[in-house]
């Protein structure tokens, strides 16, 4: 079964680009034919990759992320021959994604049998996404992660994913009903994917994806003022430069960020408010490009065959990731309840 309303909007050749070049591989330890991105020795590498892919395309940057999460959560809690099966599927161009939003009429069971009932929504690159990563809620509660083998084009509909930006994600529903678990395979233990500080703290990835998108809207803001002629002009100097200062900073927090959530050195709860300060900052600095891009443009970038207009679309959908109050409040809640004095909160060292 085709998939409902999927249009042709899905990025197949970039990601295409990306199985040929090796990144979709990259993830994996060396010793599973990857380069061994996850390992926390090499965070800034895969931050780097993530912004790169970011400021190339959101859409590939946002399908991208989830394909390493769910990589990431295969290695840190499925067992050994788990994790060789599924990066051989990896290896052999296997999109990979994590879904875990659910309808609000119950979502994704898996009774006693080891029968799925239900299904996943808000699931980006449904019909594409051929390993995605679910948690399916057990009989006594507790969910259980499980990578499912899905062939392309299958059990996903589309027809409600008309979104302002972010369309070629392809977004939408996702029906298990009918797959058994041996369909796919059990990943750790139950309600190990909800475990801290890796849960909250992998925030840090989609935020280094956004950097990228922010990147794109500041070069492309450049790129206009130069083709204009009007760099000269000291106001579009002063915009430019507020953009130049809401980029570097950001792009310098999610590198903090992520630093501190690879180590896993600090207090879960010191952790996971490091990186909700990084959240809180990129999308200010996301929302505050957008404006100055738009001010110094003028109407020609919301104009269709402008380049501007398509990433500011992308970018601001984007950045409506759930929760930024309870992050940007927790944040700063745990920063007003601790001991040390601001320096010691989060050392440079770390």
């Amino acid at each position: 079964m085709a998939p409902h309303g999927t249009g042709s909007l899905f990025p197949t050749a970039e990601i295409a680009r990306l199985r040929r070049d090796g990144t979709l591989a990259a993830p994996l330890p060396e010793h599973l034919g990857g380069a061994g991105l996850c390992a926390p020795d090499r965070v800034d590498a895969l931050r780097r990759c993530l912004t790169r892919v970011g400021r190339d395309s959101l859409p590939v940057g946002r399908l991208y992320e989830g394909h390493v999460n769910a990589l990431a959560l295969v290695l840190r809690y499925a067992d050994a021959e788990t994790q060789a099966r599924l990066a051989h599927d990896a290896r052999d161009g296997h999109l990979f994604g994590v879904w875990n939003t659910e309808p609000g009429d119950g979502g994704l069971t898996l009774d006693a049998a080891g029968r799925l009932h239900g299904a996943k929504s808000f699931a980006s690159g449904a019909g594409s996404v051929t390993r995605p990563l679910v948690t399916a809620r057990m009989p006594d509660g507790r969910r259980l992660m499980l990578v499912m083998r899905l062939e392309p084009g299958t059990r996903a509909d589309l027809s409600a994913w008309r979104a302002h930006g972010m369309r070629a994600t392809a977004t939408g529903t996702v029906a298990f009903s009918g797959l058994h678990v041996g369909d796919g395979a059990v990943i750790g233990a139950p309600d190990d994917y909800s475990r801290q500080p890796f849960f909250f703290a992998g925030a840090w990835r989609f935020l280094a994806v956004q950097v990228g998108g922010i990147e794109a809207v500041v070069e492309t803001h450049r790129a206009h003022l130069k083709a204009t002629g009007r760099g000269g002009d000291p106001h579009q100097q002063a915009r430019f430069g507020q953009s130049l200062i809401a980029l570097e900073s950001s792009r310098l927090l999610v590198a903090r960020a992520a630093a501190l959530a690879a180590a896993e050195t600090a207090a879960s709860a010191r952790i996971i408010a490091g990186v909700n300060l990084a959240r809180a900052a990129v999308e200010q600095a996301g929302l505050d490009v957008i404006a100055l891009a738009q001010r110094s443009v003028g109407l020609a970038g919301f104009l269709e065959d402008h380049p501007l207009e398509e990433r500011m679309r992308d970018l601001a959908t984007y950045l409506r990731q759930p929760a930024p109050d309870f992050a940007l409040t927790g944040m700063a809640a745990h920063v007003l309840e601790a001991e040390e004095p601001l320096h010691d909160l989060w050392p440079e060292e770390t």
